[in-house]
């Protein structure tokens, strides 16, 4: 992650440690990265763990792609420059929540390992959770659940990912998984366990 711009601005730590927070909620925070082409199934899988995590009374909260894009990211775009952003601003606000103790699922298509990588490293090795949600391209492009792949192939989406615009698979995640020949339960059935390991 670059330097702040500025240089007359202080990091004020909390009088209460991560460690404090944490033992109050019984559970460590942490950042699970759900990557993957548009329609993989990301947010779905990602949906589905919360609602799992929620109901044993665990803290955790989703972080959507196309919701950030509403607000905190609205003003930018999918240039390479601007993918490379989103992933920046998204995985600091990642990194916070997960200092708070929460178990937080950010669903980004993410498409550069560079930029994982840089998440990765502020949000700290043993804390981040890359799941690659690895379906395939002819899977997505048959759903396309939100016409996207029919307007790239068009030509009316430029630079979109596994289209116009690269996707660099993981190359080491903690979690792979297709959701092409598993149900979403069995998916999220899977990362709760992988959870349940480390997390809580």
């Amino acid at each position: 992650m670059s330097e702040p711009i500025s240089k007359n601005i202080t990091w004020h730590g909390s009088e209460v440690s991560q460690a404090q927070r944490e033992s109050l909620i019984n559970q460590k925070g942490c950042v699970l990265w759900f990557t993957g082409l548009s329609g993989s199934g990301k947010s779905t899988v990602a949906r589905r763990v919360e609602q799992k995590l929620l109901s044993r009374g665990l803290y955790a909260y989703g972080l959507d792609g196309d919701n950030v894009r509403m607000g905190l990211n609205k003003d930018l775009g999918f240039s390479a420059d601007d993918r490379a952003e989103n992933i920046r601003r998204i995985g600091a606000v990642s990194q916070l929540f997960a200092d708070s103790g929460a178990i937080t699922l950010a669903s980004f298509i993410s498409p550069y390992r560079a930029s994982r990588l840089a998440v990765r490293e502020l949000v700290g090795e043993g804390r981040f959770i890359e799941v690659h949600v690895a379906t395939s391209l002819a899977a997505c492009e048959a759903r396309d659940p939100k016409g996207l792949y029919k307007k790239a192939r068009a030509g009316l989406i430029p630079n979109f990912t596994g289209i116009s615009a690269p996707y660099e698979e993981p190359e080491n995640p903690e979690i792979k998984l297709t959701t092409e020949d598993r149900t979403i339960d069995a998916c999220a059935d899977e990362i709760v366990q992988f959870l349940e390991e480390r997390f809580f």
